[in-house]
C-alpha cells in the first residue's frame, strides 16, 4: 500500500539518511517481531458498578452529578 510512497521518499534522501532510515526500519522490525498489533477494545467490567444508586438517582441526575465531577 505504501511501498511506491516509502520508495520515492527514500530516493530523494542523501546517502547518509537512507542509512538510517534502515537502521530504523531495522529497529522496528526488531521491536516487534513476534508481536501482533492488536486493537485494544472496551472493557465493561465497571458494568454493575452504581446498582446500589439505582432506586436513589435516576439516569440522568446520574449523568448531571458525572459532568459537575468533571
Amino acid at each position: 500500500m505504501y511501498e511506491r510512497e516509502i520508495e520515492m521518499k527514500i530516493r530523494e534522501l542523501p546517502e547518509d539518511l537512507r542509512r538510517e532510515v534502515l537502521d530504523y526500519i531495522e529497529f522496528l522490525l526488531k521491536k516487534y517481531k513476534g508481536k501482533e498489533i492488536k486493537a485494544k477494545g472496551l472493557k465493561f467490567d465497571w458494568e454493575g458498578g452504581l446498582s446500589e444508586l439505582r432506586e436513589k438517582f435516576t439516569s440522568v441526575e446520574l449523568q448531571h452529578k458525572a459532568l459537575e465531577w468533571r
